[in-house]
């Protein structure tokens, strides 16, 4: 398997904690961490398989004039990333009880993206045992990549993420 870039932010928090028991679980020697506060497509046009990790937020912050954070930065450069051979996988951190309307909508906004300019995202993963009212994340009855509600559920993360890489590391050249 080729060196699999994990691109994630914000730094410190949930996101990163998770982002590095991704990594622990696909090997730490197969997996690059990269904080996407800096990074830019061509950062990211380096690996054939990819994974982003990031924290929701509602799209009015993603559509406001004034960045917000790590993501809101990067999402320009997701459109500039040539996703021929590729092999995209996402994970997305979020509170299904406070904001149940907006479930790791980021997820969404940037799969959708991904979506189209061509790029194959695997991972999906079913709803079943979450509990909210809408997510721009789910396609087709199933989330479009690994939600991880580590404010309510922490106790089910690890389980979480140890299923979500049995299934996305054989899709990973």
């Amino acid at each position: 398997m080729k060196k699999i870039g994990l691109f994630y932010g914000p730094l410190g928090g949930s996101t990163e904690k998770v982002a590095k028991k991704v990594a622990t679980a696909l090997g730490n020697e197969n997996v690059d961490l990269i904080p996407v506060k800096n990074s830019k497509a061509i950062n990211v046009e380096k690996y054939d398989n990819i994974i982003f990790g990031m924290s929701t937020i509602g799209k009015e912050t993603w559509e406001s004039d004034k960045p917000a954070n790590d993501w809101d930065v990067f999402l320009p450069e997701i459109e500039k990333i040539n996703y021929s051979n590729k092999v995209i996988a996402m994970f997305g951190l979020g509170d299904q009880i406070s904001y149940d309307l907006h479930f790791v909508d980021a997820m969404g906004i940037v799969g959708e993206k991904i979506s189209q300019k061509g790029g194959l995202i695997v991972g999906h993963v079913s709803t079943d045992g979450y509990d909210f009212r809408e997510s721009l994340a789910v396609k087709d009855g199933k989330f479009i990549g690994l939600p991880v509600n580590e404010d309510f559920e922490p106790e089910l993360t690890d389980k979480r993420v140890n299923n979500w890489v049995k299934s996305i590391k054989p899709l990973f050249k």
